[in-house]
């Protein structure tokens, strides 16, 4: 049987990418999909929600999962943030992601609140059905990277290309770029910086972020 897990890494961030990864697992015919310990071998390889893992485990831990299964991800520009709809990019993600695979399962971390979810799924199904791929069973749940190791093992991989991305960003920009997230001191101040220069934002801004009409109307205050 195919499992399939997706999740994204860079949602929330004003700078840098949205990434969507996934990972492709073969598991037994005997597979219960609803039962987390029929995944123990991704979790003994370390698979879990990227957030509670430090840089350096994420590392570790991918070279072990490519043992036993397959990466797959889609990087999402701010451009094309500016320019689209995030929800859809991230769905159009999703999509291709599972018609590459061609999974009999597919376990999704929710993008959107609980009540949300049917219609996610009906959206996703009707996409994936117009790809002439036959269509997965879905378990779609909040915090599924904490709760299925395929869906960890998709967020490390989203995460570590996410972090690639924002490294060679900061290599051009400076460590003042911080993490990208509009939480981040360093991003803010970093932001601020341009908006008090009168400087052009460039192309890792995601420019339509409510981040930067806040800070726009701090300089006013």
């Amino acid at each position: 049987m195919r499992i399939l897990g997706i999740d994204e890494a860079g949602r929330g961030s004003v700078l840098g990418p949205l990434v969507v990864g996934s990972f492709l697992w073969q598991a037994g015919t005997d597979f219960d999909l609803r039962d987390p310990s029929r995944q123990a071998a991704l979790r003994e390889a370390g698979a879990d929600d990227s957030k509670a893992l430090s840089a350096r485990r994420r590392e570790g831990i991918l070279p072990r999962l490519l043992t036993i299964g397959q990466v797959r991800t889609i990087e999402i520009e701010p451009a094309a943030i500016d320019a689209g709809n995030l929800n859809r990019l991230e769905e159009e993600a999703i999509v291709e992601l599972t018609a590459q695979a061609c999974p009999d399962v597919l376990y999704l971390d929710a993008p959107v609140h609980p009540r949300g979810i049917p219609a996610l799924v009906t959206r996703l199904g009707q996409m994936i059905a117009s790809t002439g791929t036959p269509l997965p069973r879905f378990v779609v749940e909040p915090k599924a990277d904490s709760t299925w190791p395929v869906v960890g093992a998709a967020s490390i991989a989203a995460k570590l290309r996410r972090d690639g991305s924002m490294h060679s960003l900061r290599e051009v920009h400076g460590p003042q770029l911080g993490s990208g997230y509009p939480s981040d001191p360093l991003t803010r101040a970093w932001l601020s910086g341009l908006l008090q220069r009168d400087e052009p934002m460039p192309p890792c801004v995601r420019t339509r972020w409510g981040t930067l009409d806040v800070l726009r109307q701090q300089r006013l205050i």
